[in-house]
């Protein structure tokens, strides 16, 4: 049945306590930072963490309450803004490809190979033939990456309520230490917001790995739940300490 984002809410269940979550929270960032350093210390398996959502959906805060416990080596966040002119000059896929992690990394993706199906599709700069396309072409990318190269791929919808990113862009114009946050074209681009509601869906529904849909009106909420799909996706690659190799007498 095709996702409707307007059913699935966008903040806690009322029964989750806000302190025990943030509790929990901690706990699940230092265990993702033990796992991201023996992702490091295997070299066999990478990571790559999509984060996508409206604007203020939160992922500059999801990267820092995430992943701040792990070490910097071995982790590089990148951030995707508008192509340059090198870049529209290859396959939309071309800069994407360089910047995916190696074995023995974890990559945050702030944004990703999807906007240029989103914004593109939604201000109707492709038409529908090419939006099919580049699903495709997203769909076989992510399987390379997870069936040719051993990626986990973990990507996260940041799902936000209009009324909320309301509030949170207009933090942008009066408080001053979020003022290097704001955007007037963020405004204009939630004018579009029925558009990139449907974009949304379509892209999570015909993904073949799959999203995970989480509520970010309450950030606490939001990082509570991440840490948990993160923590069990890399417990369950089974990773382990390499062992000790050398013929050297220790006695």
């Amino acid at each position: 049945m095709p996702i409707n984002l307007s059913e699935i809410p966008t903040t806690a269940p009322d029964d989750l306590d806000k302190d025990d979550a943030r509790k929990i929270t901690r706990e699940r960032a230092k265990r993702i930072a033990e796992l991201h350093q023996k992702l490091v210390a295997e070299g066999k398996h990478s990571v790559l963490i999509v984060l996508q959502g409206m604007d203020a959906s939160g992922k500059d805060g999801a990267m820092r309450n995430v992943f701040g416990e792990c070490a910097p080596f071995g982790l590089r966040a990148v951030g995707w803004k508008k192509p340059t002119d090198l870049e529209f000059a290859h396959d939309f896929l071309w800069r994407i490809h360089k910047e995916v992690p190696a074995k023995g990394e974890m990559v945050i993706f702030n944004r990703s190979h999807y906007e240029d199906v989103l914004v593109q599709r939604v201000h109707g700069w492709i038409d529908e033939e090419r939006v099919d396309r580049r699903i495709e072409s997203i769909n076989a990318f992510e399987k390379l990456l997870a069936y040719d190269n051993n990626t986990l791929i973990l990507k996260f919808y940041l799902h936000l309520s209009k009324d909320q990113q309301a509030e949170e862009l207009m933090e942008r114009v009066v408080e001053a230490d979020k003022h290097y946050k704001h955007n007037d074209g963020d405004w204009e681009e939630r004018e579009h917001w029925d558009k990139y509601r449907a974009a949304y869906e379509d892209v999570i529904d015909r993904s073949e790995i799959p999203w995970h849909i989480v509520g970010v009106d309450q950030r606490w909420y939001r990082d509570y739940v991440m840490t948990e799909v993160i923590v069990d996706a890399l417990e369950n690659l089974g990773m382990q300490w390499p062992t000790l190799e050398t013929e050297r007498d220790w006695s």
